[in-house]
C-alpha cells in the first residue's frame, strides 16, 4: 500500500493489544515458574521418599545378613542363583509395594546383587556407587538402565558392625511418576492462569471503554490537535467565551472574556461563586431559554451575552457563555440617534425659514427696506431658526444649543416642554460630544418620558448646565428635573441598575433599554466624575432630579475665559 494511503492502527487498539500481550505474557512466566516450582517441590519429595525406603531397605538385618553373607564368597554368584535369592525376593517385594521404579542392593565393588531386571543381576551398576559405599548417603537424578529417575543411594553395613561396609542400596523413581504428578497439580495451575488471563482481558477491554468515554473517542494526537486548535481560537477572537463544565466549573475563560469583564482569569472556580455578573450565570440556570441574549454594563462596557448548552452525542458537556462588545456601537447609535434628531429638527424648521425668506423678499419689492432692515435684526437676534426650547439664548456653546433644540422638538412632538434652568452658565465648549451626547441624551430622554408617564397637567422637563473651565480642561456640570411622579416606592440607587427603564414598554433583549443610567453613571466615573439623585420627586410632581458631573469634556480655548482666568490670577 503506498505510504501515502497506509491506515494505521488506532491508539485505543494498540493499547489494547499491549495490554492483552503484557497480560498474556505474565500469566505464561507466572504459570511456567509456578509450573517449575511444583516439579522441583515432586523431585524434592520423591528424592526424600526414595532415601527414607533406602534407609529402610539398607537397615533390614535379613538384607544386612545376606549381602555380608554373599560378600564374604569368593566370586559372585550366577545371575539364576540371585535370581532366586532371598535379596532379589525381598527387593521385588518391596518395589512392588512402594511403587518404586527399582529397588537395587550391590555388594562393596558395586555389583548387583538384587535388581527388577534379572537378565542384569552380577553386572556392575551404571551409575557410580562410590560415595554410598564410601560410607554416604546421596540423593540423585540421573538416567539409569531403567530410564530417568530421581533416587537415593544409602550404604549397608555388616550386622554387627557400624563401620564395616559390605554394599550399598539404591532406591528411584520414574520421572514420568514425577510428570503425572505434576499433571495432577498443574490443572490448578493452569485454571488459575487462565482466570488471570480473562481477568486480564476484560479489565483492558473496560480500561479501553472508559478510555474512550473520557476522551469522546477521539486519539491523543487528534486530542493534541484539538488543544492547540481550542487555544489558537480562544486566544484569537474578539469575542469572549466562557465554558462551564457539568459539575458547575469554569473550564474556559479567554483573554478576550477577562478584558470585556474585568476580571482575572476565573478558569477552575465554581461558577456559583465567581465573580462574574449574576445576569450570566442566570443565562446558565435549567429554566434559562438555551441563545437567549442579554445585555450587561461590565467594566463599562455595554456587553451582548448569551449562553448555549453544550452536547457530545448525549452527553452533557455543560455550557458555552459568549460576550460581544456593543460599547462602541451603542456609542455611534446614539451619536447617529443625536444626529437624525437635529436633521428631524432642521426638516421641521424649513417651512418657517422659507416663509422668513418670502417676507423678506415681499418688503424688499414693494420698497419697505426700514421693515426689512427690522424684520432681519429681529432675526439676527433670535436665530434663523427657532427651536422649541425656553430660554434657549442662555447657551452659547453652538453644539448644546444645536442637541438641545433637537432633543426639544422630539420632546415638543410628545407633548413635552423642554427648557433650560436660570441658572446655566457655559462658557467654554465642548470638547468630546460623544461622551456629552452619551450622558446629557440619556439624561433628557428619561426625563421625558418620565414626564409623558406622570400625572401632572403641565409636562416639562428643565436643563441646568454649569461648566467650571481650568487649563487642563473644564467639567460640565448638568442638572435635569420633570414633572413626572418620581421614583415611588423605588429606591435612588435602584434606576442606576441594569435592566431598570422608565420606558412603558418591556425590556426588549438586544435593544438597549435598561441601560442609559447604568451606562452613564459608569462613563462618569471612568472619567473621574458621577451621575447621582438629587431629588427623587414625588406623586403629581416635581419629578426627579439628576446631576451628573463629566470632567474633561470642556476647553476654554478661543472662548475669553483664559483671558478672565489669567487677570484674576494676576490681580
Amino acid at each position: 500500500m503506498p505510504r501515502n494511503r497506509r491506515v494505521s492502527m488506532r491508539f485505543s487498539t494498540q493499547t489494547l493489544l499491549l495490554q492483552l500481550g503484557v497480560v498474556l505474557l505474565v500469566v505464561l512466566l507466572s504459570g511456567a515458574v509456578h509450573a517449575w516450582l511444583v516439579y522441583e517441590r515432586i523431585g524434592d519429595e520423591a528424592e526424600n521418599q526414595a532415601l527414607t525406603l533406602a534407609r529402610t531397605v539398607a537397615a533390614d538385618p535379613d538384607i544386612r545378613a545376606g549381602v555380608q553373607e554373599i560378600s564374604k564368597e569368593e566370586g559372585t554368584p550366577p545371575p539364576e542363583v540371585l535370581a532366586s535369592g532371598p535379596l532379589q525376593a525381598a527387593a521385588e517385594a518391596v518395589r512392588v509395594r512402594t511403587g518404586a521404579l527399582f529397588v537395587v542392593i550391590t555388594d562393596e565393588t558395586g555389583l548387583r546383587l538384587a535388581h527388577p531386571e534379572t537378565a542384569r543381576l552380577g553386572e556392575r551398576v551404571s551409575t557410580d556407587p562410590t560415595v554410598a559405599l564410601g560410607g554416604q548417603e546421596i540423593t540423585t537424578r540421573n538416567t539409569g538402565t531403567l530410564g530417568p529417575s530421581a533416587g537415593a543411594k544409602v550404604p549397608v553395613y555388616a550386622p554387627d558392625s557400624t563401620s564395616t561396609i559390605v554394599g550399598e542400596v539404591s532406591v528411584g523413581y520414574s520421572v514420568e511418576s514425577l510428570g503425572n504428578s505434576l499433571a495432577r497439580d498443574i490443572v490448578p495451575i493452569a485454571l488459575t492462569a487462565g482466570g488471570a488471563l480473562l481477568a486480564g482481558v476484560l479489565a483492558s477491554f473496560l480500561l479501553r471503554r472508559r478510555l474512550q468515554r473520557l476522551t469522546l473517542g477521539l486519539e491523543p494526537e487528534e486530542i493534541s490537535t484539538l488543544v492547540h486548535d481550542q487555544v489558537a481560537v480562544l486566544q484569537g477572537v474578539d469575542d469572549g467565551v466562557i465554558g462551564v463544565a457539568p459539575d458547575g466549573r469554569i473550564s474556559v475563560f479567554n483573554a478576550a472574556a477577562s478584558r470585556l469583564l474585568d476580571i482575572p482569569d476565573a478558569t477552575g472556580q465554581d461558577w456559583a461563586t465567581a465573580n462574574v455578573p449574576e445576569q450570566l450565570k442566570h443565562l446558565t440556570q435549567p429554566a434559562a431559554q438555551d441563545a437567549q441574549a442579554v445585555e450587561i454594563v461590565a467594566g463599562g462596557r455595554v456587553l451582548v451575552a448569551n449562553a448555549r448548552k453544550a452536547w457530545h452525542r448525549k452527553e452533557d458537556l455543560g455550557w458555552v457563555v459568549m460576550l460581544r462588545d456593543r460599547t462602541e456601537l451603542q456609542q455611534l447609535t446614539r451619536q447617529l440617534d443625536a444626529v437624525g434628531t437635529m436633521s428631524t429638527a432642521l426638516r421641521a424648521q424649513r417651512h418657517e425659514f422659507a416663509n422668513q425668506l418670502h417676507t423678506i423678499a415681499g418688503f424688499i419689492s414693494i420698497g419697505q427696506h426700514d421693515s426689512a432692515k427690522e424684520y432681519l435684526a429681529r432675526i439676527s437676534a433670535t436665530g434663523p431658526l427657532k427651536f422649541p426650547v425656553e430660554q434657549a439664548e442662555l447657551l452659547q456653546d453652538t453644539y448644546l444649543q444645536a442637541f438641545i433644540g433637537a432633543k426639544g422638538v422630539e420632546a415638543s412632538e410628545r407633548g413635552v416642554a423642554l427648557r433650560i434652568g436660570p441658572e446655566t452658565l457655559v462658557r467654554g465648549h465642548v470638547a468630546d460630544p460623544q461622551d456629552v451626547t452619551t450622558v446629557l441624551g440619556n439624561l433628557i430622554d428619561n426625563a421625558v418620558s418620565a414626564a409623558v408617564a406622570g400625572s401632572a397637567a403641565e409636562r416639562w422637563v428643565e436643563v441646568e448646565l454649569l461648566d467650571d473651565v481650568t487649563r487642563s480642561g473644564g467639567t460640565l456640570h448638568i442638572v435635569v428635573g420633570d414633572s413626572g411622579d418620581g421614583f415611588g416606592s423605588l429606591e435612588p440607587e435602584e434606576v442606576f441598575a441594569e435592566g431598570f427603564t422608565t420606558s412603558e414598554q418591556p425590556v426588549r433583549s438586544g435593544a438597549g433599554q435598561g441601560l442609559g443610567l447604568a451606562l452613564v453613571r459608569q462613563l462618569a466615573r471612568r472619567r473621574g466624575g458621577d451621575v447621582r439623585v438629587l431629588d427623587p420627586g414625588s406623586e403629581g410632581g416635581p419629578g426627579a432630579v439628576f446631576m451628573a458631573s463629566i470632567p474633561g469634556v470642556m476647553d476654554a480655548a478661543g472662548t475669553g475665559v483664559e483671558s478672565t482666568m489669567r487677570e484674576d490670577s494676576s490681580g
